[in-house]
């Protein structure tokens, strides 16, 4: 039986290699976790169409504020609701400023870069997100990537290619540039506060943290582009696009970051990073169901690849993915 070996001084002392390999083994992904990565992907698939439509009617750095507001409004009455607290004690106070990176500054670099550049262009930059994680978490969190979770990683995003098909990449450089600092800003958060996640005693108040610092910047930034003469007033919005605005701030925000942290309290961030590959997934799905887009052979294809080898990656790669420690053991 694994035990951790604690000295008299109280610090706690990593078991060898070999036992900390059948620790990984057993207890990296559990499904709760695996399951929460999953509704993350869902939400973020899902919040894309709905931000889609709202983009018809809002200005985007109009749209943000509101999408981030209906998220703080739908945390804190869920919160309050279910008895939990608002603010964590226990939490490193730079937990709460990560909102200034994600989603604040974040997607206001890729909403700017978005003018710039295409759709299509935009939806490829961002699928360098999770490969860049991967390399951080090498890096800066010393996980040790295994041949198996970096092949099957390199097969799901050959299917995400296939699933996103984008014909028109068209841009300036300038939106490459800012889609990219987006991009950067989304991968450092994760491994940011992986980092720090294990001094919180719960994800829920961390993400209303950080979705209030992130709401801060993003009034600043309307506030500032009014000042400059920009369009930030949106006329005659219709119900749908209310509808839109509201619901993707709460599946986009609300919802997916509170499953992404909860898992990513359990597993290292190389592992958790593979879900991303499921966004466009959902979200050429969810356009399909909403938008009536049509999806090709290819595409369903590519749909295929990217779900068995995201449920590889969760469920076999996981004792090979990392060498780690559990979270919250400082190393002897």
């Amino acid at each position: 039986m694994l035990r951790r070996r604690i000295r008299l001084e109280g610090r706690v002392e990593l078991p060898p290699p070999s036992e900390r390999s059948q620790l990984i083994h057993r207890s990296l992904v559990p499904g709760s976790a695996a399951r929460s990565l999953i509704l993350a992907a869902a939400c973020w698939g899902a919040g894309t169409v709905a931000s889609k439509a709202a983009t018809a009617e809002f200005p985007p750095l109009t749209l943000l504020p509101l999408q981030l507001a209906a998220s703080v409004g739908f945390l804190t009455v869920l919160m309050r609701l279910r008895g939990l607290p608002l603010r964590d004690p226990a939490s490193p106070p730079i937990l709460g400023r990560l909102g200034l990176l994600n989603p604040g500054l974040a997607y206001a670099l890729s909403l700017l870069g978005l003018t710039q550049i295409t759709a299509s262009l935009s939806v490829l930059l961002w699928a360098m997100e999770p490969v860049l994680i991967l390399g951080l978490a090498h890096v800066v969190l010393g996980e040790r990537l295994g041949r198996g979770l970096v092949g099957w990683s390199a097969l799901a995003v050959a299917g995400m290619l296939l699933v996103i098909q984008a014909p028109g990449t068209a841009g300036s450089w300038l939106g490459v540039g800012l889609t990219l600092a987006g991009v950067a800003c989304c991968a450092l958060y994760t491994i940011v506060t992986r980092r720090w996640l294990a001094g919180a005693d719960s994800a829920a108040p961390v993400v209303l943290a950080q979705q209030l610092h992130a709401l801060v910047l993003a009034v600043c930034l309307a506030g500032a582009v009014w000042l400059a003469g920009g369009a930030v007033r949106a006329d005659g919005v219709s119900a749908l696009g209310w509808a839109s605005a509201l619901g993707s701030g709460v599946l986009y925000y609300a919802a997916a970051y509170w499953f992404y942290l909860s898992a990513l309290r359990r597993v290292p961030a190389a592992v958790a990073a593979t879900s991303f590959y499921l966004i466009p997934v959902f979200g050429v799905a969810g356009g399909q169901l909403l938008l009536a887009e049509r999806l090709t052979e290819g595409q369903w294809v590519g749909a295929a690849i990217v779900v068995a080898a995201v449920i590889v990656v969760l469920r076999r790669v996981g004792h090979d993915a990392a060498d780690v420690g559990p979270i919250g053991v400082t190393p002897a």
